[in-house]
């Protein structure tokens, strides 16, 4: 394969299967995000009638109970969502990671995507090189290395007036090929498949503006110490982003991948279910992975919710694999410190993703 520059293979495959829960745990629901946001967060007993009267009153109650959102910071994940959906409308071969394009007997597989607010941190701290991974000059092709990527010309443009002296905005584009016979696109995910997490480096390149409300409200600065880590904050954050090319392919050659999910804005919630055939949903179990600090402290400092988290964040697990059982047990056999894989939940009738 060759691609361009942040490439994220990710964008283009699919997730697998393993045996009944072992966890026996009760597992809660998702819920309208949207709708729970318009009443007030979790006080149930408001009514739309009544929101309607005293607006003023309940946008008082959400300000002092509810911790901060992603929406409050500037980002509406369901808008998004919503011009994607209208997007692709007019355009079918835009897909759910990436877009085919038909080529004899295979396809033209292309992703772009950019930095997003994370640039800002990077101007704050100085820390440009790891940022490169997500896109930038060294980080690029630091990015191209660990994913075997031709690295081919882009634009470089200079643009005075549009930012300010020493800012920057990236952009990358990733164009692969794959045979028709061999993509990989969830169609076969039945109940019962497992899912597999690959673990995050830390935020990655998602959610900053809800990061950086957090880092405001805590009284932290970028140089002081990350609360049950051994980083300062702005090391922490500006962690690069964990490229899975290699990981990906190797456990992919092996057979049972059903599908693929890479855990970007939208988190858990959003993400995984996109893989999914119509009537499947997930079941993720919280706990069976490590989670990292900067996570803890983001929902600590934020008194972020638990369902934001998970729509938000990758709170540790970058990337998801639907797998069969068979290929479960042989990718947990394998794992070792370079190559972690944690057992995180699995497929269930249904819709939508439930935590326990």
């Amino acid at each position: 394969m060759s691609f361009g520059a942040c490439t994220e293979l990710s964008h283009f495959l699919a997730v697998a299967s393993f045996k009944p829960n072992s966890h026996n745990c009760k597992c809660t629901a998702t819920i309208n995000h949207s709708f729970l946001n318009a009443i007030g967060g979790n006080n149930r007993a408001l009514s739309m009638s009544n929101l309607k009267k005293n607006d003023t009153r309940v946008v008082a109650v959400r300000a002092e109970g509810q911790g901060l959102t992603y929406k409050d910071s500037g980002v509406d994940i369901d808008a998004g969502s919503e011009l994607v959906r209208r997007i692709a409308k007019m355009a079918p071969g835009i897909g759910g990671f990436g877009g085919l394009f038909p080529l004899g007997d295979s396809y033209l597989v292309a992703g772009t995507d950019g930095v997003g607010t994370k640039v800002m941190l990077a101007f704050e701290t100085g820390i440009h090189d790891t940022i490169g991974i997500d896109l930038v000059i060294k980080g690029i092709v630091d990015g191209c290395k660990q994913s075997d990527c031709a690295l081919l010309g882009g634009e470089t443009a200079e643009m005075p007036g549009l930012y300010k002296e020493g800012e920057y905005d990236l952009s990358g584009c990733a164009v692969g090929i794959v045979k028709k016979d061999s993509v990989i696109n969830g169609k076969d995910i039945t109940a019962g498949d497992i899912l597999i997490g690959l673990p995050s480096s830390g935020v990655h390149s998602n959610g900053f503006s809800l990061v950086r409300r957090v880092l405001e409200k805590s009284g932290l600065s970028l140089k002081d110490k990350l609360p049950g880590a051994s980083t300062t904050v702005a090391e922490a954050l500006m962690a690069p982003t964990k490229i899975y090319v290699k990981q990906v392919l190797d456990i992919v050659s092996k057979g049972g991948v059903k599908g693929i999910a890479h855990i970007t804005g939208g988190g858990f919630t959003d993400n995984i279910p996109r893989v999914f055939p119509e009537g499947f949903g997930a079941s993720i179990y919280k706990d069976s992975w490590e989670m990292p600090a900067v996570f803890k402290w983001l929902q600590e400092a934020g008194k972020i919710e638990d369902s934001e988290m998970m729509r938000t964040f990758n709170m540790g697990i970058g990337m998801v694999l639907v797998v069969t059982p068979e290929a479960a047990n042989r990718i947990l056999e394998n794992g070792n410190d370079t190559d972690k894989a944690y057992r995180i939940g699995e497929v269930i009738s249904g819709n939508g993703v439930t935590y326990c």
